[in-house]
């Protein structure tokens, strides 16, 4: 049994947890894991999040005493040793979006629309005190990662990154730098779980939110919409655009979506990358080709012409050739 295991199984007898049954339920691109416990026909998660490596549990505590408060379903905290890193939360159950769709497509313009008024409704509450709030260089420098990781990772080379960054600076101040609202970052299918005999939102329940901070109205639907695991299709994509922007009274929202939708795919192709370089996590590239699309779809408007001009000299097409390269690096690289 290793020290943390160990230090897990003390964690859960002194919440009273200590006969619980307990099964693997899901990992993900952090550190974090989770378990389903059950005992005397309840059932908890167990949420492990080692200290140090990088998610503080008391953060999600606080965006889900947030969302609980506003009416939503964050899962409720049962249990905590902020000190150990492990949170007991109330199981939701496995009605994952992504499932649900998969088991029954005749619900997904259904949840699809539930998922974006959920959004809506959280971005026109007010929101914590504290959360950080990036400015357009640092969301730009977040997008440079496609080249410091993606490019490195096809190419082995690495470039000055001023002029990608100066370019997407420059899109963003001009259609996507308005009011900030609370954004969720990783508002997709599988961190959306559906729960209908709750009612109204309280049918979406929320998960995977404790990095939660300002951030553009249009950030967390791109997120939902644009989806690096599953296709939306076009039609319930453009839906939801026209419904967000004539709900929200957005004008300009196209650019800023297209904006926002490039600087959250060129940021995730090289988080991708980099989880494989240096994290030995291979399961990531395969999702690179639809993040790829999902890229140019956004480059193709109008406004983002000119940093389609430098994704186009700067960044390789992900090629099977390519994608073989990144996985034969895999787990090979130190962080720089």
């Amino acid at each position: 049994m290793s020290d943390r295991h160990a230090a897990s199984v003390a964690f859960l007898n002194a919440m009273g947890w200590g006969a619980a049954d307990r099964c693997f339920l899901a990992g993900d691109a952090s550190d974090r894991s989770y378990d389903r416990v059950t005992q005397a026909g309840k059932s908890a998660v167990l949420m492990d999040a080692p200290p140090g490596k990088g998610d503080d549990p008391a953060d999600f505590i606080a965006i889900a005493t947030h969302l609980n408060a506003l009416g939503l379903s964050a899962p409720r905290i049962l249990a905590q040793d902020l000190a150990q890193g492990f949170l007991l939360l109330e199981d939701l159950g496995d009605a994952l979006f992504a499932r649900v769709i998969l088991a029954q497509p005749q619900l997904e313009s259904s949840l699809y629309t539930a998922a974006t008024d959920v959004l809506l409704h959280l971005q026109t509450s007010p929101a914590p005190r504290d959360l950080p709030d990036l400015a357009a260089p640092q969301w730009a420098g977040a997008a440079a990662f496609a080249l410091d990781w993606y490019r490195f990772a096809a190419l082995g080379t690495r470039v000055d990154t001023a002029p990608f960054t100066d370019t997407l600076t420059g899109l963003i101040r001009r259609h996507a730098d308005g009011p900030r609202v609370v954004i969720l970052r990783d508002y997709h299918a599988e961190n959306l779980l559906w729960l209908p005999d709750r009612k109204g939102l309280a049918r979406v329940g929320l998960l995977d939110f404790q990095l939660a901070q300002m951030g553009q109205p249009g950030y967390d639907l791109v997120s939902l919409l644009q989806d690096a695991r599953r296709d939306v299709p076009e039609m319930q994509e453009a839906a939801m655009i026209s419904r967000f922007a004539a709900l929200s009274g957005m004008s300009g929202f196209e650019e800023s979506y297209a904006v926002l939708g490039a600087q959250r795919a060129l940021r995730i192709l090289g988080v991708f990358s980099r989880l494989c370089l240096v994290a030995g996590k291979a399961q990531y590239v395969a999702l690179i080709p639809r993040v790829w699309r999902q890229l140019w779809r956004n480059l193709a408007h109008p406004a983002l012409a000119p940093l389609a001009e430098i994704c186009t000299t700067l960044l390789p097409e992900p090629t099977l050739e390519t994608l073989e390269r990144i996985r034969a690096q895999c787990g090979s690289t130190r962080t720089r």
